[in-house]
């Protein structure tokens, strides 16, 4: 878990517009994906990575539920955010992104896939919020460390990671990747697969070196 300063967060894009009034700080919550479920995806994204993000999400879900419901007992407004909740399938946008949240809030940085490249675990990491007025004491965003690392490009079925860096986050996220491919790629490719029959993809994920074993006692590339 880490502490956001939605002071940060201010300029982005959020459902309905005034999401942040009221709300200092986010709660935002991790939780590791099994490493093996990726290096099991070859041609596409497999029922089993289906079944784990799905499973994941839940998770995630209920943690911010029990969390906001602990915190509002204690006399504090909060408001968690869903895991993974597409409000338009066109735009894949949602209330809050908890990728943005979480990079503000110090558990990784925005990768070149822009999902959050964790230290620990690289990208296989998924996230929820939850908003607060709750006095906390924020963490601060980490450098990026992508370098010049363009494993995630190289390995993108799309083709759509342009493999540009960013210092904290992208300006809008057509400078990381051609979302239109990527979206394109997701919706009328795996999202049409038998058991799977959701937006994932799974291989910039896979490859990342951040957090992806190389040999047993090894937790990154070096």
């Amino acid at each position: 878990m880490g502490i956001a300063d939605l002071n940060l967060l201010r300029e982005v894009e959020t459902v309905p517009d005034n999401l942040l009034d009221g709300f200092q700080y986010a709660l935002s919550i991790a939780i590791k994906l099994p490493a093996s479920v990726f290096e099991k995806i070859i041609d596409a994204p497999t029922p089993l990575y289906a079944q784990v993000y799905n499973n994941a999400n839940l998770l995630l879900d209920q943690s911010a539920l029990k969390l906001s419901s602990h915190l509002e007992g204690k006399g504090y407004s909060v408001l968690p955010i869903p895991a993974s909740l597409p409000l338009d399938m066109e735009r894949f946008n949602s209330n809050l992104s908890s990728k943005t949240v979480a990079n503000a809030a110090g558990l990784g940085w925005q990768g070149k896939s822009l999902l959050i490249v964790t230290p620990e675990h690289g990208p296989r990491v998924s996230f929820a919020t939850v908003l607060t007025d709750m006095p906390l004491s924020p963490d601060q965003p980490i450098k990026n460390q992508c370098g010049p690392c363009g494993e995630c490009s190289q390995a993108c079925p799309a083709g759509a990671i342009r493999n540009v860096n960013t210092d904290f986050h992208y300006t809008s996220r057509e400078e990381a990747l051609d979302f239109q491919k990527c979206a394109d790629k997701l919706l009328k490719g795996f999202m049409l697969l038998p058991r799977v029959e959701k937006p994932i993809c799974g291989f910039c994920i896979k490859v990342c070196p951040w957090g992806r074993k190389k040999q047993k006692g090894k937790t990154r590339f070096t």
